[in-house]
């Protein structure tokens, strides 16, 4: 998840919640105001959303030799040895 820079300099900062024995319940994005207190501590990694989508696509696009290694150690993982 990615820390994201709206228009108007509202940003997008993801956080996951967990119960008490570490177990994930759920993410979800919080939005700051330029103003906040953690606003400029997140300010610096932030991405607009046409970046981010440029991210998404391109990992999309050029991911095909980890695709393929990753199905095959999957593959070698779901092979019962003899």
């Amino acid at each position: 998840m990615y820390v994201i820079r709206l228009a108007d300099g509202t940003l997008r900062v993801p956080q996951s919640l967990s119960s008490e024995d570490g177990r994930l319940i759920g993410n979800a994005y919080v939005e700051l105001q330029p103003g906040d207190p953690d606003y400029e501590q997140w300010l610096g990694e932030s991405l607009t959303e046409d970046e981010v989508a440029e991210r998404r696509r391109r990992w999309a696009a050029e991911n095909d030799e980890l695709e393929r290694e990753f199905l095959a150690f999957k593959a070698e993982q779901e092979t019962p040895d003899a």
